[in-house]
């Protein structure tokens, strides 16, 4: 397998991966209402009242908001309905850099800095929504791991960028 084929491959897998957990992230803003319960009863069976009560006490709290918001007020749902559509047509974008990755660098790239600013809104908008510090930590935490594979990809699509131009003359502009 030539290095240009090995590159793309790699690029492709991580690319890959990436849009499944983007997938997978944004799907599971659709069902909250029954997550919440699901997650608060499987804290419970694990006796986290007594050893996390913090993170406990705030997953009732979130469960009962939700509750409150499904019954009374549905409509306010429907704003996490669009987050989880936006990750999935975020997952699409994804299709030009496997599809060309040197052409299309720039989707990565702005993926990056999408993950960057999830620091300075969780930091901004947590306090000011009354979340937890800690739970605003878990926030900011998809921003870098989120940033982690991108970086492997855009160094690897720079590489490739590299093979490319090496094999074939680039035009003086």
């Amino acid at each position: 397998m030539s290095d240009r084929a090995a590159l793309l491959k790699g690029i492709r897998v991580w690319l890959v991966c990436f849009v499944v957990a983007l997938v997978l992230s944004g799907a599971t803003a659709f069902p909250l209402v029954h997550e919440l319960r699901w997650t608060e009863s499987l804290l419970r069976a694990l006796s986290a009242p007594e050893h996390l009560p913090g993170l406990y006490d705030w997953i009732v709290r979130v469960r009962q908001g939700l509750d409150t918001a499904d019954t009374d007020y549905p409509f306010l749902l429907y704003g996490t309905d669009w987050l989880a559509f936006a990750h999935l047509v975020i997952a699409v974008a994804f299709y030009g850099p496997y599809r060309d990755p040197v052409r299309n660098i720039w989707v990565v790239e702005f993926a990056m800095i999408a993950c960057a600013g999830i620091i300075p809104l969780a930091l901004i908008c947590g306090p000011l929504r009354g979340i937890p510090f800690w739970w605003s930590v878990i926030d900011m935490s998809f921003g870098v791991f989120g940033v982690l594979p991108l970086y492997v990809v855009r160094r690897k699509i720079r590489r490739l960028a590299a093979l490319t131009t090496d094999a074939v003359p680039v035009p003086a502009v």
